[in-house]
């Protein structure tokens, strides 16, 4: 083909159009792409800054470039930028070496909380998503959503005050109480009271919390320590928690909860045997969100009998009469549904 030919110059022009398109159109082009990538990253590491020297400063801890860039994992000099950078803007002040939060500083900083803590609250109530990944996912989705996508997601569900884990939910007016809560570890045996806040981080500890079925506002009695463990009665359960894992929770002693619901002389759902029948006495609260939903829309409410009817083939499942149909449930959840008056069925 002649170099000079009208049709390969056309050829030529159309592809450096193309590839100009590609690079520049607003709204879809690679560098615009780029760009907005960088002021999310940008964005997100202000925003993560802020948090960590709110949370900080609720604990009494002083907060340095260099503390500051190990909770961000960037190196000095970059923190350095980000603090001189949110100086200039009014979000922190520096004195003697320390980051401090100015009054701007502390309402955005708590707007960024507001929004981690509801959407992990919709993950619980209204999705299917692992509990364990509730934090790393909020993580993410706190720095997309604005203040006012945050306050319909809180009309949504509710307007709920605590989140998933019993950690407080800002208002949208920027308002955020939070109650100085005891260790579990500080506990004496004997003692009863109430989770109130579970730490999830370490995932792996976190993890352990979630295995045992523990969930805010679960009461319990601490049995004894035993082999190292802390050694806990609820809902009818035995529970051994790792000082690690004990650690993790905060609890509000009280002198006195009803023994029946701390002892647990409620059976679960999976005690139920070929022939026998029982009444529904709750769900547990450890079972949330879409699970939750079905459990209820499949008429598994307090009060309802509920009737052993077969082991699955395959294993895993159980089969039982609830309202009239038939229905099937792995064996973690029918643990989750407590059972009262449990008999044999006459035939």
């Amino acid at each position: 083909m002649n170099m000079d030919s009208p049709a390969l110059n056309l050829l030529i022009f159309a592809i450096l159009v193309a590839f100009a398109v590609v690079l520049f159109w607003p709204g879809i082009g690679l560098v615009q792409a780029v760009r907005g990538r960088m002021r999310l990253t940008q964005r997100t590491q202000l925003e993560d800054a802020l948090k960590y020297v709110y949370d900080c400063e609720f604990n009494d801890i002083a907060v340095t470039t260099s503390r500051l860039a190990k909770a961000l994992q960037i190196v000095s000099t970059k923190v350095s930028e980000l603090a001189a950078h949110m100086s200039r803007i009014g979000l922190v002040s520096q004195e003697d070496g320390r980051i401090l939060l100015t009054e701007e500083g502390k309402q955005y900083a708590v707007q960024i909380i507001r929004a981690h803590r509801l959407w992990e609250r919709y993950l619980a109530d209204e999705t299917g998503v692992d509990p364990e990944k509730w934090h790393s996912q909020a993580e993410e989705y706190e720095h997309l959503l604005s203040p006012e996508e945050a306050n319909a997601l809180s009309d949504r569900l509710g307007n709920p005050r605590i989140d998933p884990h019993g950690d407080p939910i800002p208002t949208a007016e920027g308002e955020l109480v939070q109650e100085k809560l005891m260790n579990l570890t500080q506990l004496r045996v004997g003692m009863c009271a109430i989770v109130s806040h579970m730490e999830d981080e370490p995932e792996e500890v976190y993890g352990q919390l979630v295995a045992l079925e523990i969930f805010p506002g679960m009461e319990f009695r601490l049995v004894n320590m035993s082999d190292g463990f802390y050694v806990l009665e609820a809902e009818g359960r035995i529970l051994k928690l790792t000082p690690e894992a004990a650690h993790n929770l905060s609890i509000r002693p009280v002198e006195k909860i009803d023994a029946e619901r701390i002892a647990g002389t409620h059976e679960s759902l999976a005690d139920l045997q070929d022939g026998e029948i029982a009444r529904v006495v709750r769900i547990s609260r450890a079972c949330r969100g879409f699970e939750r939903r079905r459990l209820m829309d499949l008429g598994i409410l307090p009060d309802t009998s509920i009737k052993f009817h077969r082991y699955g083939l395959t294993g895993g499942l159980t089969a039982y009469h609830v309202r009239g149909t038939v229905l099937a449930l792995r064996s973690e959840q029918a643990r989750m549904i407590s059972i009262c008056d449990r008999k044999k069925v006459e035939v």
